[in-house]
């Protein structure tokens, strides 16, 4: 029962590390999809977010197969981490698919010539939520904590594409309807940083035992007294 429970468990974060791959893929497909103006790239994207669906429920039942065979301590943390991670990778995989629809309305109209690096942004995003799942997978609290400032770049990088378009918008009218399908593109970006860090913040609660959501950044960068008190 012991070698089953510990099998079980190595599958979940196998099924987590696949369902992150194909995430960070959906993501940089509709990138590609919006730089190339490529519908059929951006088609092929809602395959991508069913295969995230379907890793998600399969996550969900070895959890609950977990759960019911009496998971305690360390382990039932992993788990209920594990489903919590599962969720914001799907919502990743949800944003992906969202860039590839305003992707599709995007090439029915002539492209907009723009400052801000859209690409620099999917980057930015997509290496936290890298990091932040290898701080799950090799047990690293502090490169989890590390992760969490970095969403305050991905934030002014939106708020500035943001006040670009609104300017587009107010000097010609014809602007509006790209302008508004690239905020919806560049406020996706954002969330899946947004996701990313959530996942960075379970990561410290799964192996520090502290809840750091809500609370200051300051805070966030700092390990736990209890961890600086380990010898």
């Amino acid at each position: 029962m012991v070698h089953e429970a510990e099998s079980e468990l190595e599958s979940l974060k196998e099924k987590l590390l696949i369902m992150a791959s194909r995430a960070e893929t959906a993501v940089n497909q509709a990138i590609k999809a919006l730089l190339k103006r490529d519908d059929r790239l951006a088609r092929q994207i809602k395959q991508q977010d069913n295969m995230i669906d379907q890793l998600e429920m399969e996550i969900d039942e070895n959890a609950i197969k977990l759960l019911e065979q009496g998971a305690r301590g360390s382990d039932l943390r992993l788990i209920t981490m594990a489903m919590k991670i599962a969720n914001d990778l799907e919502r990743v995989g949800d944003e992906a698919t969202t860039i590839s629809r305003r992707c599709l309305d995007l090439t029915t109209e002539p492209p907009l010539a723009y400052q801000v690096d859209i690409p620099r942004m999917a980057t930015l995003a997509l290496q936290m939520l890298k990091d932040a799942l290898d701080a799950f997978v090799n047990r690293d609290p502090a490169k989890a904590r590390a992760v969490i400032p970095r969403d305050a770049e991905v934030d002014a990088l939106n708020k500035e594409f943001h006040r670009e378009l609104t300017g587009y918008m107010a000097q010609d009218a014809a602007t509006i309807t790209r302008c508004l399908n690239l905020m919806v593109i560049a406020k996706s970006l954002e969330r899946i940083a947004d996701h990313a860090t959530n996942v960075a913040e379970e990561v410290v609660y799964l192996y520090e035992g502290n809840d750091i959501r809500h609370s200051g950044i300051a805070e966030k960068r700092q390990p736990a007294a209890a961890e600086r008190q380990r010898p």
